[in-house]
This record gives structure tokens, C-alpha cells and sequence, in this order.
């Protein structure tokens, strides 16, 4: 396979990461501020929630950074090698470790909503847990899928 037949899907994951970055260098300190400014009676409440969406900032990249490693497999024809099943393994356990945390902030985006009456914030509290949930479920099959292949074909190679 020629270098660079997954530039698109790499531009894609630098594209995914782009809009969080933003999100958390200007977005979330401009909430804090504002909340801070206009002695918002639910800063208290504010601050945990923007504390947990910088905390899973961490593993997010760390997952689009492990979808580029996997990318640059499939370009250097390792696609079929351990590097990829770790690659997967390590993007399940980020997601798995993003849905465990806003599940455990979960209790905060419903205090957020009962006092500013925005029943709104408690289904993006639950979008924030399932999507996540969703791309470990999908990296755990995909994990598995490629172990198999990767065992059928070194018992192929053994056998010829």
C-alpha cells in the first residue's frame, strides 16, 4: 500500500480534535470568566462540570492520537500486527475512562439542571457518557476482530 492512502481519514481525526482544542483553550476559560464576572449563583456547581470536561480532554487526545498511530500502521502495511490491537485497546480504554467520568459528573450536570431549570443539560450529561461507551464497544470489536486475524494468519504462515 502506497504512504498516504489514509491522508483523508487523518486529516478527518486532526479535523475531530480541532474544535475540542478550541473548546479548551478559549471556550471553557471564557464560561469560568463570564460565570466569575456576573457572580452566576451556579459558578459553584460551573466549575466542577468545566474541571471534568478538562479532565477528559486528557484521554480524548490521547485516543486521536492512538487513531493516527493505527492510521500510520495501515499506511506501513502493519495492519495485521499487534501495534494495531494495542492501538485499539488503548482507544477502548480512553473511552472507557471518558464515559466513567462523566458518569461520575453526571450527579453535577443534574444539580445544574434542576437549579437552572435546563432539563437540556442532563441529556448532553448522557450524551457525553454513551458516545464514548459507543466508540469503546466499537474499538473493543474491532480489537477482537483483529486478534482473530491476526491468530488465523500466523497459523496460516505456520502451516505453509
Amino acid at each position: 500500500m502506497k504512504q498516504g492512502t489514509t491522508l483523508l481519514l487523518k486529516l478527518a481525526v486532526l479535523l475531530i480534535g480541532l474544535p475540542v482544542l478550541v473548546m479548551c483553550v478559549l471556550g471553557l476559560p471564557m464560561i469560568a470568566k463570564d460565570a466569575a464576572d456576573n457572580h452566576y449563583a451556579l459558578a459553584h456547581l460551573l466549575y466542577p462540570v468545566l474541571g471534568i470536561m478538562y479532565v477528559t480532554a486528557i484521554p480524548f487526545f490521547t485516543a486521536l492520537y492512538q487513531a493516527l498511530k493505527l492510521l500510520s500502521y495501515i499506511d506501513r502495511n502493519h495492519a495485521f500486527s499487534e501495534l494495531s490491537v494495542n492501538a485499539l485497546k488503548n482507544i477502548k480504554y480512553c473511552a472507557i475512562i471518558i464515559s466513567v467520568v462523566y458518569v461520575a459528573g453526571l450527579p453535577l450536570f443534574y444539580l445544574l439542571g434542576e437549579k437552572d431549570d435546563a432539563p437540556g443539560v442532563i441529556v448532553i450529561g448522557l450524551v457525553l457518557i454513551f458516545a464514548p461507551a459507543v466508540i469503546a464497544t466499537f474499538s473493543a470489536v474491532l480489537q477482537r476482530l483483529l486478534k482473530e486475524a491476526i491468530d488465523i494468519k500466523s497459523e496460516n504462515d505456520l502451516t505453509v
